[in-house]
């Protein structure tokens, strides 16, 4: 499943309005089909993997991450039909499908059609999927908050100076990130300050900059769209992951609504001292408070910085 939710990653954004999937046709301990959801949405990752297998998917298990749809569309059969009319005889599956139009009936149709269907609960997967999770679950984006800051939580000089505060390998790690997203937000003193590009600079990623976003109250720049407050990113349309990168105002109101759902900390080894803080008061009533709600997730080192990561226990 893990392997899945690896080639799930390849469809990431790209795959929009469709979650990306990862799907594995295994036969014989040899695998012989592999698929991912298509930019636009189609072909899903089950119908990708089956065309690989082609005969071979006759008999085999397949692995998908998320529970293969059941309604008909438009733009092609559903995967649950495909599965059944190929032959295989296992589908290991990672999560059933909250959207309502699937809900249990993809696993249903299987079943009937006499597959052996099995879920697997995997981290991994979960994870892939974070974003298509919190749509249908919460009517948001799913939000991840970043900071590159200095050993003593700083992200600028006391005069705004702040390029660069980690090196070379970090910030194409950001770029990756955003890569990653739908879209990339910034607070409205960042965006008049720095004026940032807010683009995916890396060797055959450029296609993936992210729609730009500017928390204000005001009316945006031209390319950029305004958002008014953190609640109305309900409101984002087509957008499952949203990249917060800038501003510890920003920052700090979408931590004060409990928006942020994934921390990255990116730590440089300085200090500056008297430089403006990561993070304003952000409504925490106590110290007590602020304890169990992030769960460390991983750390990276990037050249002589460090990549710390958080999940926003809920």
């Amino acid at each position: 499943m893990a392997a899945a939710a690896a080639l799930a990653e390849r469809a990431r954004p790209l795959s929009s309005p469709n979650p990306g999937v990862g799907a594995i046709i295994v036969k014989d301990g040899v695998v012989v089909g592999r698929g991912w959801t298509q930019p636009g949405g189609r072909p899903h990752a089950e119908a990708m993997a089956l065309e690989d297998a082609g005969e071979a998917a006759n008999g085999a298990t397949a692995y998908v991450t998320l529970e293969p749809c059941a309604h008909q569309s438009p733009r092609g059969p559903s995967c649950a039909s495909l599965l059944a009319a190929s032959g295989i005889a296992r589908l290991v599956y990672g999560i059933e499908d909250p959207d309502p139009r699937t809900a249990g009936a993809g696993i249903a149709m299987l079943k009937d059609r006499g597959v052996d269907c099995v879920q697997v609960e995997s981290d991994a997967v979960r994870e892939s999927l974070a974003g298509h999770l919190m749509q249908l679950s919460e009517g948001r984006s799913h939000v991840t908050l970043k900071l590159a800051m200095s050993l003593d939580g700083c992200i600028a000089m006391a005069n705004g100076e702040s390029q660069w505060i980690t090196g070379e390998t970090a910030r194409a790690h950001t770029h990756r990130e955003r890569a990653r997203a739908d879209a990339i937000l910034v607070g409205g003193e960042t965006l008049r300050s720095d004026n940032p590009r807010l683009n995916v600079r890396l060797g055959g990623l450029e296609n993936r900059s992210p729609r730009k976003l500017v928390l204000t109250r005001g009316n945006a720049s031209e390319g950029w769209e305004a958002v008014k407050s953190p609640e109305a990113i309900r409101d984002l349309a087509d957008a499952r992951y949203l990249f917060i990168e800038g501003g510890a105002g920003a920052a700090s109101a979408f931590l004060e609504a409990d928006l942020v759902d994934r921390l990255l900390i990116y730590r440089a080894p300085i200090l500056i001292g008297g430089g403006r803080a990561g993070v304003s008061d952000f409504g925490l009533g106590s110290l007590q408070s602020a304890h169990g709600r992030w769960r460390p997730e991983s750390c990276l080192t990037l050249g002589e910085d460090r990549l710390e990561i958080y999940t926003r226990t809920r």
